[in-house]
């Protein structure tokens, strides 16, 4: 009986320095993934289709929207830049490619197909394609932010 004691007591030592380890790297790997949001410095919504291309720039202090060539450029509030960057520090930036759309009519051009781009440092990522409007649902309170002050 002792014995059984001893070596229940030694598996339960065991785990619990391992379940200690886990926590440890997964905080580990959030910090990371907080320094890179920390550094953002633009985020891109591009939508287009065939005759539609539409690219929406987002950096700190400005919004730069280009549809179907025509150029133009509006300052945004800083308040509105931390809400981005709010959404943007609920995602994890090194798996959005792998969100998946819930819809495909883009793939008929029934929809425009979109596409958000984060740059943050030395690194950009890329969000899988989506329909527009219609984005995967880690992406969506991101997407209605960026759309919201879109003009049309």
């Amino acid at each position: 009986m002792k014995t059984y004691t001893i070596f229940l007591l030694l598996c339960c030592l065991i785990n619990i320095k391992c379940i200690s380890r886990n926590n440890s790297i997964e905080s580990k790997n959030n910090t990371l993934t907080s320094k890179e949001n920390d550094q953002i410095e633009k985020i891109e919504l591009r939508e287009f289709t065939r005759g539609t291309n539409r690219l929406i720039i987002y950096k700190k202090d400005s919004l730069i929207t280009d549809f179907n060539g025509i150029n133009s450029q509006s300052e945004i509030s800083k308040a509105y830049w931390a809400n981005i960057i709010k959404q943007v520090n609920l995602l994890n930036l090194s798996k959005i490619s792998s969100y998946k759309s819930p819809t495909t009519k883009r793939f008929s051009d029934s929809a425009l197909s979109s596409i958000i781009t984060i740059t943050s440092g030395d690194k950009t990522y890329n969000s899988s394609s989506f329909d527009a409007g219609i984005p995967p649902k880690e992406l969506e309170g991101l997407y209605q932010l960026l759309k919201m002050n879109q003009k049309k």
